[in-house]
């Protein structure tokens, strides 16, 4: 059980991590009065968001100038650094017991087809990726998809992860030379500049045409990207009225739909893209923890107590705020154990609403503004 991964987790490191798996391999970071475990008495919350800050800045909130080696939990607080390589080499160790996580509604298989003929028409493509979880939310083939067409990357849900986050996001991509664009489709934030930027890139386009006597046209830029990711609201924000069917929830977007954005812009809406088979269950538990997945492909109780044991990890949250959210001790660093208690205190012995409670709070920032993932170094 993942549960006896999880406390052999916390005595001793986790194993080297193979070349194979090195893509969703993330640095560490140091955090100061950072407490990773249950402390002996009942602790105080904690949480405000900085102020907002350019990619390259600075916040005077977190310290990075001081390193340790301690692992695993301590019971008092202490400056404490997480080795996010370890971490994910723990996820990868928990879900091996669990139900694989897989999700390919027949709409997709469709989809995928569509989708490469419409590549041929676009002068750029839009990938909407999930701010939190960058790495685990793009497409396996997306590369060869796109092959040398312009691209620009959006991280949605900029407002759930910190400034912090977005800025080590910000460097890592233009490194890359990759165009990156943090945005909240529900506000609307970003989403001017972004298609601003759709034109600016394909402003050639009708150079060209004018080289060869022809009229000019719309830029063609299609949006696409997994499940739930925000594609089709930011649409609606961009159109500034509800054009596209937009839900919280995955699968509600099943066909293309091509709209017109004033006099110079069309966009393409697609269907979330999955892989047929998600091969990195470490990548799928993510998917389903920030609900960028079908319900029917996990088990919640499952997924939360996962979950759990990712969140006591983590220096900004730690087992002191899930104390101080549920009253309850994380018994052995078990997740799953954490998620029946809750049950049994709230629900009337329902793990399941027990977990669909600690899920919900997690997706609507009730834990703060946190990544999930790490730039790879």
């Amino acid at each position: 059980m993942y549960c006896q991964s999880a406390m052999f987790a916390q005595l001793s490191p986790s194993p080297s991590p193979s070349p194979a798996n090195l893509s969703h391999f993330v640095h560490r970071r140091t955090f100061r009065n950072s407490t990773l475990a249950v402390s002996a008495s009942p602790p105080s919350a904690n949480s405000s968001r900085p102020p907002i800050q350019i990619a390259g800045g600075k916040d005077s909130t977190l310290d990075a100038t001081k390193k340790n080696d301690s692992k695993g939990f301590t019971l008092e607080p202490n400056e404490e650094e997480i080795d996010w390589m370890n971490l994910e080499s723990d996820i990868r160790l928990w879900t091996r017991a669990l139900r694989p996580v897989q999700w390919y509604p027949g709409h997709i298989m469709k989809t995928e087809k569509e989708l490469r003929e419409q590549l041929k028409l676009m002068d750029v493509v839009i990938e909407v990726r999930d701010a939190r979880i960058p790495l685990s939310t793009t497409h396996p083939k997306m590369d060869a998809w796109l092959g040398n067409r312009k691209r620009i990357l959006v991280l949605n849900r900029e407002d759930m992860i910190s400034n912090d986050d977005r800025n080590d996001w910000a460097r890592y991509f233009a490194k890359q030379g990759i165009k990156v664009i943090f945005t909240n489709g529900k506000l609307g934030v970003g989403a001017m500049k972004l298609g601003r930027l759709a034109k600016s890139l394909a402003g050639d386009v009708n150079g060209k045409r004018r080289e060869k006597g022809l009229l000019p046209r719309s830029v063609r830029a299609g949006i696409i990207g997994y499940p739930n990711v925000g594609k089709s609201s930011l649409i609606n924000r961009l159109l500034k009225r509800k054009i596209c069917a937009a839900a919280p929830r995955p699968g509600v977007t099943r066909e293309m739909k091509w709209v017109k954005l004033g006099d110079g812009l069309d966009l393409l809406d697609s269907p979330g893209m999955l892989p047929m088979r998600i091969d990195d269950q470490a990548a799928a538990i993510k998917l389903a923890i920030c609900d960028d997945i079908g319900e029917k492909a996990y088990d919640f109780t499952d997924v939360a107590g996962i979950l759990v044991q990712m969140l006591a990890r983590i220096p900004e949250v730690g087992s002191r705020a899930l104390y101080n959210r549920y009253k309850i001790q994380l018994d052995g660093g078990c997740g799953k154990k954490f998620v029946k208690t809750l049950g049994l205190d709230l629900f009337g012995g329902d793990s399941h609403q027990a977990a669909f409670r600690i899920l919900s709070d997690f997706r609507k920032g009730k834990f703060g503004y946190i990544s999930l993932e790490r730039p790879p170094l």
